[in-house]
């Protein structure tokens, strides 16, 4: 049977970056396994969507992510949070894109910062490209649909997406955890959850003020605001 140790706090300084040793290898494998098979479903479904505009836009929305998620907030009991960026990059690219660029990120991460350890790098995959992107996508879409073109309702809508997506890939990471035997799940997921849902909060308020600067700045950019600019012309 696969043992890994137990440490008496989470893994420190990365967040929901789990370090080698902190996952059994049957999560490890699994891990490897889902994201192996939902980035060869985005790569196809972005290749039949794919738009030349997103070519740049994909590469300063990887930079940026990339700073953000390099910022972790260290937290007592060993643990710390960090930015994802899920909400942002979904809104801007789909999902799709999305879901590739911020698992290129992690990737990058974990093979040149040793952010993340490379056994641990699908889980790492999971919890924030596949499971942070889909959240966002939902909720922004759901609560976007809701909105019908209200600009002001769909940036609540980024907010709550924003929010919700890091606090849902923090809850993965705490139950990846507990399945390794790694630290109970009473312990890592109030304090995964109970720090990210704050960070969540900062991720929010950064992720409207993001788009409230691109909607002066580059409106053409925003689902939305092409949405308004097609009503217009016609």
């Amino acid at each position: 049977m696969y043992a890994v140790p137990l440490p008496t706090s989470l893994p420190d300084p990365a967040g929901m970056h789990i370090p080698d040793g902190f996952v059994s290898a049957p999560v490890a494998a699994a891990g490897y396994l889902v994201a192996g098979i939902a980035l060869a479903f985005a790569v196809r479904q972005a290749d039949r969507k794919f738009q030349e505009r997103l070519v740049p836009l994909m590469g300063v929305m990887g930079a940026f992510i990339f700073a953000a998620q390099m910022m972790s907030f260290p937290v007592a009991g060993g643990t710390s949070g960090h930015m994802l960026g899920a909400a942002l990059a979904t809104i801007l690219l789909g999902p799709w894109a999305a879901m590739i660029v911020i698992a290129c990120v992690v990737g990058v991460q974990a093979l040149v910062f040793q952010d993340g350890g490379l056994a641990a790098l699908g889980t790492n995959v999971v919890n924030m490209a596949v499971v942070g992107v889909l959240v966002s996508y939902a909720v922004y879409g759901i609560v976007g649909a809701l909105a019908r073109d209200n600009r002001r309702v769909t940036y609540v809508a980024a907010f709550a997406a924003a929010w919700l997506s890091i606090l849902t890939a923090a809850v993965f990471a705490s139950v990846e955890l507990a399945m390794s035997g790694t630290s109970p799940l009473n312990i890592a997921l109030p304090a995964m959850a109970g720090v990210h849902a704050l960070i969540g909060l900062g991720e929010g308020l950064v992720t409207v003020a993001a788009l409230a600067f691109i909607t002066v700045t580059r409106s053409d950019l925003l689902p939305f605001t092409r949405k308004e600019q097609t009503v217009e012309a016609e």
